[in-house]
């Protein structure tokens, strides 16, 4: 993909957060990655979204080293290079403070899937991140989050989870493009809310059954997925 098409895809993912209503004024942002070129174009940082261009995007090196344009990128910039890295196939990453996403991340409790909307994109829990250490939040800190995500996935597929609650901030999605990214994003708080609203109701309500979650995960994902029209 020409990196002015990255550019156009990612603005666009970053404009979907606010149609979704899934980020407030400046908050939140999405990436993608040129794997061929090793760059990645990442919002700016504190830049409100109905007045960004195109061009106001920054395209910095795995390093994370601008390389083109003239504002500061994402603050979060590292956790993306981070998820970057250990996750070869991902090529976007979004992250937001939407609400229910965010509630559950700030209690400390995972998503478990209590029903086949969830499982449509979760095959199990949406995952909870350890805590960080205080050394790891003074020094280095954006980059220390994501190696947490990556830590809490030492043992998940990444793309049997395509996000993650980070304890006490917030949600980050990714997916195989920047527009995957967010789409998976609007899903999690959609999953979220229902899941709030589960336990509130019920608050006995427990997972789904396993055979059921991965009936409805895997005939959406997979080689034998049948969901859907021929590609």
């Amino acid at each position: 993909m020409m990196l002015e098409q990255l550019r156009a895809e990612v603005l666009e993912a970053n404009l979907e957060l606010v149609r979704q209503g899934l980020v407030l004024y400046t908050f939140g942002n999405a990436s993608g990655i040129s794997r061929a070129d090793g760059l990645v174009v990442i919002k700016p940082s504190g830049v409100p979204y109905e007045s960004m261009q195109p061009a106001d995007l920054v395209i910095t090196d795995m390093d994370g080293r601008t390389v083109e344009g003239k504002l500061r990128p994402s603050s979060d910039l590292a956790t993306h290079l981070a998820l970057y890295e250990a996750f070869p196939a991902i090529g976007g990453v979004v992250h937001t403070h939407s609400r229910y996403a965010t509630a559950w991340a700030q209690a400390g409790r995972e998503i478990p899937c209590l029903g086949t909307t969830h499982a449509d994109y979760f095959r199990s829990s949406v995952p909870l991140t350890d805590p960080l250490d205080p050394a790891d939040i003074e020094s280095d800190y954006e980059r220390n989050t994501g190696h947490a995500i990556v830590r809490r996935f030492a043992e998940l597929d990444a793309a049997e989870a395509p996000g993650v609650l980070v304890l006490g901030h917030g949600p980050f999605c990714w997916g195989i493009t920047a527009r995957e990214a967010a789409h998976h994003a609007v899903i999690l708080e959609y999953i979220a809310q229902m899941g709030y609203l589960s336990v509130t109701l019920n608050a006995a309500a427990g997972p789904l059954q396993a055979t059921h979650a991965d009936k409805h995960f895997l005939r959406k994902h997979g080689t034998a997925a049948y969901y859907g029209q021929a590609k």
